[in-house]
């Protein structure tokens, strides 16, 4: 039933844009402009929703200071473009935090799953000792399974 409603919402979007097209609107608006004006469109969206990912990227990120983050503000807000390429350039590709924020929604998912941090450390520490593993890749094991 849901198809079905589907396909007549569509072909009611059709013809109005058809109708649109032939009647007073096309002497101002044909077919070739509502296309460009369509395409404009999306690429502003786009180029605002670069905008907002690279300021929650550049504020998020607790690596950089205050007044480098102050500068990487003005270089996007005054050079756009040329900003945003030099920035996700120069972004490393993997810092701390991101390992951090990763190893939490990993540990979140494991634990909706039924994940036990106490199985994973007996596990672990049967490896230790069978002799599978070192002391520090157990506690390091252990701080994974902690986290």
């Amino acid at each position: 039933m849901k198809q079905y409603s589907k396909r007549w919402l569509v072909l009611l979007l059709l013809m109005g844009i058809l109708l649109l097209t032939l009647t007073g609107c096309g002497n101002t608006w044909g077919t070739g402009s509502v296309i460009w004006t369509m395409a404009i469109f999306f690429f502003w969206m786009i180029y605002i929703w670069m905008f907002i990912t690279i300021f929650a990227d550049i504020f998020r990120r607790n690596d950089i200071g205050g007044g480098k983050k102050a500068m990487w503000i003005i270089f996007v807000i005054f050079l756009p473009l040329l900003g945003i390429l030099i920035y996700m350039i120069a972004r490393p590709k993997m810092t701390e935090q991101d390992k951090q924020l990763m190893e939490k929604a990993q540990a979140q998912q494991h634990r909706a799953a039924g994940y036990s941090a106490a199985e994973e450390i007996a596990k672990a520490q049967a490896l230790k000792d069978s002799g599978a593993i070192t002391e520090a890749e157990f506690q390091e094991l252990k701080r994974k399974a902690m986290v």
